[in-house]
């Protein structure tokens, strides 16, 4: 992913259990909750914690290996499917790219977990981390944290506060009138430097 964003950010923590009776739910890609073009660049990665343990007969969590490089319309082939089993403690790493599904449980118990996903820091989160996590709870967080779940500006301007990056929103006082102001590259800032002389010139 870092090779489309100048950060990551926080796009969703979740606590989930499937219970016993639960079908297999439909094999999905999470990064098709985004309407951009798919197979050029990755727009998410997940990480599944189980708090129980993971198996086939309890609701494993189900991949398909290499999907991340099919077609998006190709049909779920059965031979390159896996199902995650796990132990407390271990973590599943994979794609927002990647096919996959919760399984079936077929046993008296939920089979519960937790999973944590992080995006390209231009789009629009599954979660509106603004509204989980308002000022007065993330000035309480760590700047890295603060700046993980979004009160951090991405070049040149986006997920800006009146112009500003939004962690101005966790000092302990705002000004009234804040001027609007870009983050661009040392590259971008040259050109701008050397447009402006140019134009300079122009007008002498």
């Amino acid at each position: 992913m870092g090779p489309y964003c100048d950060h990551i950010q926080l796009n969703l923590t979740q606590a989930l259990s499937i219970y016993p009776g639960e079908t297999l739910q439909a094999p999905h890609r999470d990064q098709d909750m985004w309407a951009g073009p798919k197979g050029s660049i990755e727009y998410l990665i997940n990480v599944m914690i189980p708090f129980v343990p993971y198996r086939a007969d309890n609701g494993a969590t189900v991949l398909w290996q290499g999907s991340h490089r099919w077609p998006s319309d190709a049909a779920p082939d059965p031979e390159a499917m896996v199902v995650a089993e796990m132990e407390p403690g271990d973590a599943l790493i994979f794609l927002g790219s990647t096919l996959h599904c919760g399984g079936a449980n077929q046993t008296d118990f939920p089979r519960s977990g937790l999973i944590i996903s992080y995006s390209l820091g231009w789009l629009k989160p599954y979660e509106n981390q603004w509204l989980v996590y308002p000022p007065e709870v993330a000035r309480t967080f760590s700047p890295q944290l603060a700046q993980l779940v979004g009160y951090r500006v991405h070049r040149p301007n986006l997920g800006n506060y009146e112009g500003q990056c939004p962690s101005v929103l966790l000092r302990d006082q705002v000004d009234d009138y804040l001027a609007a102001t870009d983050q661009v590259t040392a590259d971008q800032a040259m050109a701008l430097a050397q447009f402006k002389t140019a134009q300079n010139e122009v007008q002498s």
